[in-house]
């Protein structure tokens, strides 16, 4: 039987529109809490940020993951822990076209992707464990959406704030999202900063 939430209205347009710029390793220089480091992008260059949608399978059973591709709206990100199966693929292509009809702003699993080749000529944003041929099934026996998973020790909530980019991957909680954004704005600009200088006084380095 499945357990469907209903959604959580996390982070404010406003909040998530001011991490656009937020690099991944700007926030590693404040924080080891909320990063997530043994995923990695399907391609690059790659940025995701987006508001959680959680999802949890059970191993070998990834039909609820149908009924979380439902309830996606624009600018969500699934984040789908599966239980600790990390040999199989709960993401291929024909989930990622339902994502991108609705929207959705990336993939994040705790487990492995299919179809890897088409999945890389997609715009869809998607972190994995890497590829494999061993897949789910649509056992439609149990699985929850919109509840807390945990993805690398890393606790996530519905309504989180995740970013990601070539360097790694965030999830952060609203309130710690907005206590971190200052911080790192300021830093980055000092970096910017630093780099026009550089570029000014060694044009040649970028050659």
């Amino acid at each position: 039987m499945f357990a469907i939430r209903s959604r959580v209205r996390g982070i404010s347009p406003e909040l998530l529109d001011r991490y656009r710029e937020v690099a991944t390793s700007t926030l590693g220089h404040f924080t080891d809490i909320g990063a997530i480091t043994d995923l990695t992008p399907l391609r690059r260059p790659t940025r995701l940020l987006g508001s959680a949608l959680t999802v949890r399978i059970p191993h070998l059973d990834g039909s609820v993951i149908r009924e979380a591709l439902k309830m996606a709206e624009p600018g969500d990100v699934l984040v789908i822990d599966v239980a600790g199966d990390e040999r199989r693929a709960c993401w291929g292509e024909l989930r990622s076209y339902a994502a991108l009809r609705k929207g959705v702003a990336g993939v994040v699993t705790s487990g492995r992707v299919t179809d890897t080749a088409e999945l890389a000529r997609l715009r869809l944003p998607i972190y994995s464990r890497g590829p494999s041929s061993l897949t789910t099934r649509a056992l439609e026996l149990e699985g929850e959406v919109n509840v807390a998973v945990a993805i690398d020790g890393v606790a996530i909530s519905p309504g989180d704030l995740i970013v990601g980019d070539d360097d790694g991957l965030y999830a952060l909680t609203p309130e710690r999202a907005e206590a971190l954004l200052a911080p790192a704005l300021d830093k980055q600009a000092r970096e910017a900063a630093r780099r026009q200088e550089a570029m000014a006084s060694n044009p040649e380095w970028w050659r």
